[in-house]
C-alpha cells in the first residue's frame, strides 16, 4: 500500500509520493521559461500541483495518465492546498498497485451486483424480467456495469459508482412507487437499471475518467437504448408498447432537451424516474462537495456550477460558535456568476429540478 494519500499530506511537510497525472499543462512564467501546472491524484482525492525549476529536463518525460513519484511540499495558495513539486520521476506500471490510485466504491462489487440481481429476481412482469436477464446474462455487460463510475465529475464518479446509484435509487423507488397510486413498479424499477446502463460504453475509466468515441458522438442515453435493442431481437414476444415505454425512460430521464435528454418524460413512471435520478445525483454531489472541499477556512464550499450555488458545509458552521461569541461571521459563500438580467420563476424552477452534468 502506497504512503501517503493525497488526503494525509500535511501543510508545510516535504514528502516523497507516487500519484497519476490526471492532468498536465506546460505553462510559461513571465520570464518565458517554462512551468508545470499539474494535478496528481490517488484514491484518496486530488490536489493541484506546480512545478517551478528545472522544468526542462522532465517536461517531455510522462504525460496525462502516467504514474509519477514526486518530491515536494505541501503549501497553502488562496485558503487552498497546493503541492509544489521540487523532483520529478515517471513509474512503469509494473512499480504500483493501481487500487491505491483510482477512486472506488466502499462496497464491493461482486456484493452490490448480488443485490441488484435480486432486484431483478423480484420483478414479476415477465417480459421485463427476462430482457434484464437477458443483458445480465452478457459476461461483457455485466463486467463492465460491476466497475462503471456513474459519472466523469459530479456524482458518484468513482469505479463502482454506476451500481451503487442504481441500488439507491431502487431503494428510492420501492419508497416512493407505494405512495403514489397506479405506479408500476416493475416498470420503474426496470427504468432504474437500465436508465445510465449506456454509460458503461460511453465512459473510459481503465485509467483516469473520460469520454469514449462513442460516448463523445453518441451519449449514454442512446448508446443505453441500441443496448436494449440488441437483446429484444432474442425476445419476439416482448410487447412492443412495452418497449416504447422502456425506451422512452432511457431517452427521458434526465427530465429536460437542454441538459441532453432526447425527450421529456410523459407518463407517471418516466417522470418519476427522472425524479428520483436527479434526487440520488444532486444529494451525492452535495455529500461529496462538502466532504471534498480543500478550503481551510470557512463553512461554504466554492461555487458548484452544477448545482449553481455554494454549499454551506453545515457541521463546520454549527461548530464555529466562537466566531459567533466574538461577533465575526463566516465568509459569504461565493457569488454566482453574473447574470444579464434576473431569472424568471420558470427558468429558476427548471435550474433547481433539472440541472444536471451526468
Amino acid at each position: 500500500m502506497k504512503s501517503p494519500y493525497i488526503s494525509e499530506l500535511a501543510p508545510n511537510q516535504v514528502v516523497q509520493a507516487c500519484f497519476l497525472v490526471r492532468s498536465k499543462e506546460v505553462r510559461q512564467k513571465k520570464t518565458g521559461e517554462p512551468y508545470l501546472s499539474l494535478s496528481l491524484g490517488d484514491k484518496s482525492g486530488e490536489v493541484d500541483a506546480k512545478m517551478w525549476d528545472n522544468v526542462a529536463e522532465v517536461m517531455d518525460t510522462f504525460d496525462r495518465d502516467d504514474f509519477v513519484r514526486v518530491k515536494g511540499v505541501l503549501q497553502v495558495y488562496q485558503n487552498r492546498p497546493q503541492f509544489t513539486v521540487h523532483k520529478l520521476q515517471r513509474l512503469s506500471d509494473d512499480e504500483v498497485d493501481k487500487n491505491d490510485f483510482f477512486p472506488a466504491s466502499k462496497r464491493d462489487p461482486n456484493e452490490m451486483f448480488a443485490e441488484l440481481m435480486s432486484v431483478v429476481d423480484g420483478i414479476s412482469n415477465p417480459h421485463l424480467k427476462a430482457l434484464l436477464e437477458a443483458l445480465f446474462a452478457d459476461q461483457d455487460i455485466a463486467r463492465r456495469y460491476r466497475v462503471a463510475p456513474a459519472a466523469k465529475v459530479v456524482h458518484h464518479a468513482w469505479l463502482g459508482g454506476l451500481i451503487e446509484h442504481v441500488l439507491s435509487m431502487c431503494k428510492l423507488g420501492r419508497m416512493v412507487a407505494l405512495h403514489y397510486e397506479g405506479i408500476d413498479l416493475d416498470l420503474v424499477l426496470t427504468g432504474v437499471i437500465l436508465h445510465d446502463i449506456g454509460k458503461i460504453r460511453e465512459l473510459d475509466y481503465e485509467r483516469s475518467f473520460g469520454y469514449t468515441d462513442d460516448g463523445q458522438m453518441i451519449g449514454h442515453t442512446v448508446i443505453g437504448v441500441q443496448m436494449v435493442d440488441e437483446k429484444l431481437r432474442a425476445l419476439p414476444d416482448f410487447p412492443p408498447r412495452l418497449r416504447t415505454l422502456v425506451e422512452h425512460m432511457i431517452l427521458s430521464h434526465a427530465g429536460e432537451r437542454e441538459f441532453g435528454a432526447p425527450q421529456v418524460p410523459l407518463f407517471a413512471e418516466a417522470l418519476l424516474l427522472h425524479y428520483l435520478d436527479n434526487l440520488d445525483s444532486k444529494m451525492e454531489c452535495v455529500r461529496g462537495l462538502v466532504e471534498q472541499d480543500r478550503q481551510l477556512e470557512g463553512s461554504w464550499t466554492p461555487y458548484n456550477k452544477a448545482l449553481d450555488r455554494s454549499v454551506l458545509k453545515k457541521d463546520k458552521y454549527l461548530e464555529e460558535t466562537a466566531a459567533d461569541d466574538t461577533g465575526t461571521s463566516n465568509p459569504a459563500p461565493a457569488a454566482a456568476p453574473p447574470k444579464a438580467a434576473p431569472a424568471t420563476f420558470e427558468q429558476l424552477q427548471l435550474s433547481i429540478n433539472s440541472r444536471r452534468n451526468h
